[in-house]
């Protein structure tokens, strides 16, 4: 089974493809991290990221997605403007017939890290330990983004 797994976003947007095939291990195929420029308009934004998932899509043919829950946070405005990130990541997910699997912060730590409790550099150090990792990736967002497909084979058992 191939999934597209994805941190959502709008300023950086990790996005991961990873393959497991029945009873095999998990492997990174492919991860990167969208990045959007501030002096955009949020709409051009949404539409970047929008198109960058399509091409991923497009490419790879995953059969579902994984993606983080949202959180609540101190910044609303930081909160909205993630949330219709997701909103945009998901009506494209759908659109190309994707099944949808979300988690939530803690359940990613847990199935990661062991931890629901973790901090970001305890997933930056788990996940090589779990999955091949080509040394390019250095972004917290790719990191994020691989930890949550793991998270969907963890939980799901596929």
């Amino acid at each position: 089974m191939k999934i597209i797994s994805i941190d959502p976003g709008y300023e950086r947007l990790g996005i991961a493809i990873i393959e497991k095939e029945k009873g095999g291990k998990e492997i990174h195929l492919f991860s990167t991290c969208v990045k959007t420029s501030k002096t955009l308009e949020h709409s051009q934004r949404l539409k970047i990221l929008v198109e960058e998932i399509k091409k991923i899509i497009d490419i790879w043919h995953p059969e579902c997605l994984a993606i983080e829950k949202l959180f609540l946070a101190t910044n609303h405005k930081t909160v909205m403007l993630v949330a219709e990130a997701r909103g945009v990541i998901l009506s494209e997910c759908a659109r190309n017939g994707l099944k949808v699997f979300e988690y939530s912060p803690p359940q990613i730590k847990l199935a990661v890290c062991g931890n629901g409790a973790a901090d970001k550099k305890s997933i930056i150090k788990m996940v090589p330990l779990l999955i091949k990792v080509p040394t390019s990736v250095k972004i917290d967002d790719e990191f994020d983004a691989i930890a949550i497909g793991l998270t969907f084979f963890a939980i799901e058992r596929q």
